[in-house]
């Protein structure tokens, strides 16, 4: 996952697993509930949530994070910690449980979408916060009144192809004067969020990429 330490928007970075989800391995199906384009309330709303899957040194750490390290996690569930950008936090305060997300891919040589996720913990502390050997520890949060959240996220099902950041512009771009899903893809207008809502109609064009060989 990629921490939002690189600007004002930034990205998450995976630091370690710290365990203590419970949630069970379920069914690699697809939700199909309406999605909430404005508030964070309803459920059925769907994500983009950034991870580096590529070794980087911060504050002395290793922040790589890779889907397939998901996979390997226990129950292959984790914490999404180190969410430092204020945005990206509210994002993390609305997510529900079951709601799915695409797990991104991000600073490094082959950047896009290689799987699903879903929250199986909604938002609470994140530990790191208070970590003061940690590249996430922030001096001004409080524990009786912490800045930062995280959520609980389990390995769904890789992508049956993974979808390229390559090809995501190119329909965003082509959906621009067209009209089409990807036109306000936050991934495009909002690009250095680590987490990021999508929109119903963004999500399943994005699935249907799947069904695609890459033009």
């Amino acid at each position: 996952m990629l921490a939002d330490m690189k600007g004002p928007e930034g990205k998450r970075s995976k630091t370690k697993n710290l365990g203590g989800a419970s949630a069970q391995v379920e069914s690699s199906s697809l939700q199909r509930t309406p999605a909430s384009e404005d508030g964070g309330e309803a459920l059925g709303s769907y994500w983009l949530m950034k991870s580096e899957p590529e070794s980087r040194l911060e504050k002395g750490v290793d922040v790589k994070f890779s889907i397939e390290d998901l996979q390997a996690q226990p129950r292959q569930t984790t914490c999404w910690d180190g969410v430092r950008n204020y945005q990206a936090r509210n994002f993390l305060r609305a997510m529900r449980l079951d709601e799915e997300a695409f797990f991104y891919h991000s600073n490094c040589r082959a950047p896009g979408i290689a799987g699903l996720v879903k929250i199986v913990k909604e938002a609470y502390p994140d530990h790191t916060q208070f970590e003061k050997n940690n590249p996430h520890y922030d001096s001004s949060s409080k524990e009786d009144n912490p800045k930062w959240s995280m959520v609980d996220v389990q390995f769904v099902r890789m992508m049956k192809r993974f979808i390229p950041l390559a090809e995501l512009r190119a329909h965003h771009q082509a959906h621009k004067a067209s009209g089409g899903p990807l036109k306000n893809m936050a991934l495009f207008t909002h690009q250095r969020l680590s987490v990021q809502r999508l929109t119903r109609e963004e999500f399943d064009f994005i699935l249907s990429l799947e069904e695609k060989e890459p033009s």
